[in-house]
């Protein structure tokens, strides 16, 4: 593989190992109707502070978000919004992949 595209998939990688977890999808989605604190995350998942940070550190690592600190909160919002588009499509994959396994019970 030539230098510069092991490079571009190694990057491509990153991504889609930032987005390999499902509480990190739920936050992907919930981050495309707007900006959201790490606050709001730990109300809805359940989880504790720490490890909700730590699944936004990933998400920004990787260029999926941003954060903007305001006083004692930080709020994240989706640094390219296409990246919903990706997990429209894997949600056809998935109904396509059910339609298939419900026609061979038919």
């Amino acid at each position: 593989m030539k230098e510069v595209n092991a490079a571009l998939s190694g990057a491509k990688a990153k991504i889609l190992k930032a987005l390999a977890h499902q509480t990190r999808i739920y936050m992907v989605e919930k981050l495309s109707g707007g900006e959201k604190c790490v606050c709001e995350f730990v109300g809805e998942t359940g989880l504790d502070f720490s490890t909700v940070s730590k699944h936004l550190a990933i998400l920004k690592d990787a260029g999926i978000v941003r954060d903007d600190k305001r006083g004692q909160k930080v709020f994240y919002s989706l640094k390219v919004p296409c990246i919903t588009n990706f997990l429209g499509c894997i949600e056809t994959i998935i109904k396509s992949n059910l339609e298939e396994q419900s026609s061979m019970f038919k």
